[in-house]
């Protein structure tokens, strides 16, 4: 099945604009919700867990052409808009100056044109002014006039000087006093105009959640999401969407709920584009949105919308990130939002996920499978049975440190979320050895990861805890913890003191017939634990 449903079968599919026919929702269902099973000292809950990751997207306009310019691209703006920026502030027109300069004058269109391409910037400054206060006049605006003389070009600019302002710092953005004006713009018959405006108030909602707020209060949704429609030339489109991906971004605090529920329509249509641009911003828009908590996740599974399943396999590298990163996120909520995500057989995607070229590919799928193995034991066995638990130890012994680090936080994960055969076959798949090797790490976070792991292994292994522990020995962690028993974080220095005290004292050695040494035929003594272990089969 092509395309992964999120929402409740009751709800239509949004309208395909490419042609794609045939396409079956898959309905969901209610899960029960078990919760997590702990032992001891466990891992940080699915919630908390998946803020671990500080892989970001940066979110961008695309090329308009002309003398545009991207966010934070500031060095690159055109030489004449710079010099439009520093006219003095002091010699600057007021509106009462330009009532006096034409106060009783029959002021044509011609003579504003003029003044309108003059080389002096104030005077320039006076005919857009006056061109304001002509077409704000109650008694038929001469707009039709105004566009035939020519001027309309020259009032784009000066919006594009405005736009570029609003792509500097916080405090050039606050400069420009002009949403309100801007906002009057997208009502503009002309399209370029329209498309300069929304370009500003992009780049004004870019710049936190407090301008986004504030936009959002002057009512910049509707008007917006108004252009998304089939005459809408690629590029304007790509700007619109670029916009929405900086509504939804930020979440201290995140977008108003309304605002949330009002977008959620347009990316159920944006999500079938096929232009690159447009589909990797609107799945980090969703990304985005389910980074919100609970409540913002079951929005968007609530919705209706659909998100295509290839998304996860595309060719296009950014694609995939952002369609793993839209589904890892969903995953960081509760076990039945969990199970959305489960039912449309995503997991199938990640043996090519997991053994992707690009490491941050590995690092996303690993943080996605370890919120799985943090659910209910349901869950833990769907990653099992994909065969992905394999994959994930090869990622825990190989990959980067990064990737390491998220697979061991999705073992350990099992070991407190996980029935007993289900940690018995993990220890089966000769997971404790690379586990060990993270023991001398210098980030303490992970060192107290595995420690709580081992532990939940050494517990859950009941009688056969003897064997585990000739494991971890063999493989070097006994000497590991034995010095962590002297690490400056408290927590870690108790549990490795813990394990020792518990799983590897004198006596319990002593006992152990697979270490007393054998006598040979000439009377001498073999020595070989290793051996006599590897031929023990374990099993709790």
């Amino acid at each position: 099945m092509p395309w992964l449903y999120l929402g409740h079968p009751s709800l239509a599919l949004p309208p395909c604009q490419r042609g794609q026919t045939g396409l079956t929702p898959q309905p969901w269902g209610g899960f029960p919700s078990p919760g997590l099973q702990s032992s001891g000292q466990g891992p940080l809950s699915r919630f908390i867990r998946h803020t671990c990751l500080s892989w970001t997207y940066d979110s961008r306009a695309a090329a308009l052409g002309g003398t545009m310019t991207f966010r934070g691209d500031g060095n690159k703006r055109d030489e004449h808009l710079l010099k439009k920026r520093n006219v003095p502030q002091e010699e600057s027109l007021e509106d009462s100056d330009i009532d006096s300069d034409f106060k009783g004058q029959n002021v044509t269109l011609e003579a504003i044109l003029q003044n309108a391409v003059s080389d002096n910037g104030l005077i320039q400054l006076s005919a857009v002014q006056a061109a304001r206060k002509l077409l704000s006049s109650d008694r038929n605006p001469p707009i039709d006039d105004l566009i035939k003389s020519g001027i309309l070009p020259i009032l784009v600019k000066c919006c594009l000087a405005l736009t570029n302002i609003a792509s500097g710092t916080s405090q050039q953005t606050q400069a420009v006093d002009a949403v309100p004006l801007f906002l009057r713009l997208l009502q503009s018959p002309h399209q370029n105009v329209c498309e300069q405006a929304v370009w500003a108030l992009g780049n004004i909602i870019g710049d936190g959640p407090q301008c986004r707020d504030y936009v959002i209060s002057l009512g910049v949704v509707k008007p917006l999401l108004s252009f998304i429609n089939p005459s809408i030339p690629i590029t304007f489109l790509r700007n619109v969407t670029w916009v929405i991906v900086n509504l939804c971004r930020n979440k201290d605090p995140p977008p108003p709920m309304e605002t949330v529920q009002e977008i959620l329509p347009a990316l159920c249509v944006l999500i079938y584009h096929t232009d690159i641009n447009i589909l990797v911003d609107t799945v980090w828009a969703l990304s985005y949105l389910t980074d919100g908590g609970n409540e913002q996740i079951q929005m968007v599974i609530d919705s209706g919308l659909s998100l295509p399943r290839p998304l996860l396999s595309h060719q296009e590298v950014k694609v995939q990130t952002a369609a793993l990163r839209a589904v890892g996120n969903i995953v960081t909520g509760t076990d039945e939002q969990t199970q959305v995500v489960l039912n449309c057989d995503v997991l199938s995607h990640f043996p090519n996920l997991l053994t992707h070229p690009k490491e941050k590919i590995n690092k996303e799928a690993v943080w996605f499978l370890s919120n799985i193995t943090a659910g209910n034991q349901q869950q833990v066995q769907a990653v099992i049975d994909a065969g992905l638990l394999p994959m994930i130890i090869h990622q825990l012994a190989k990959g980067d440190f990064g990737t390491q680090k998220e697979a061991a936080w999705a073992i350990s994960n099992l070991t407190i979320s996980g029935r007993k055969d289900q940690v018995e076959y993990l220890v089966q798949q000769n997971v404790v050895p690379p586990f060990c090797s993270l023991l001398s790490v210098k980030d303490s976070q992970v060192v107290q990861v595995v420690l709580d792991g081992l532990k939940n292994v050494l517990i859950m292994a009941g009688d056969e805890a003897s064997t585990i522990a000739e494991i971890i020995e063999e493989c070097g962690g006994l000497e590991k913890i034995e010095n962590l028993q002297q690490h400056e974080n408290e927590d870690i220095y108790k549990l490795a003191f813990e394990i020792i005290d518990q799983y590897f004292s004198g006596d319990d050695i002593d006992e152990d017939p697979s270490l007393i040494p054998e006598a040979t035929q000439g009377g001498t003594f073999n020595f070989d634990p290793a051996t006599n272990l590897q031929a023990k089969e374990f099993k709790f």
